[in-house]
């Protein structure tokens, strides 16, 4: 895997990490029981805290890229064993590099 690859890949785990793990580390004013100042959203958040929130999405993206790139390394998952639109017979009988 080139490097450029394993950036983009990363970055991509990364955003798609950080909507994940936003619902979990917001609190709102409903779940602490208190009440918004006047002018601000029912939604809006207590204690915004955005570098935890960078950690924890910084977290849950390098275990994602690790358990991706062990699979890319290792090839424990591969397209034939998603199985969900059979290969064309060309495709399928064909070798793969390091065979």
């Amino acid at each position: 895997m080139q490097l450029t690859s394993a950036i983009a890949i990363y970055f991509l785990l990364w955003i798609f990490s950080a909507f994940v793990v936003m619902p979990f580390t917001v609190r709102t004013h409903d779940d602490v029981g208190t009440t918004p100042e006047i002018g601000h959203a029912d939604s809006a958040p207590v204690n915004f805290q955005p570098w935890r929130i960078v950690g924890f999405t910084t977290l849950v993206a390098t275990v994602l890229f690790v358990l991706f790139y062990l699979n890319y390394s290792y090839d424990w998952i591969g397209i034939e064993d998603l199985d969900i639109i059979p290969l064309p017979d060309d495709l399928a009988n064909q070798k793969m590099p390091g065979e």
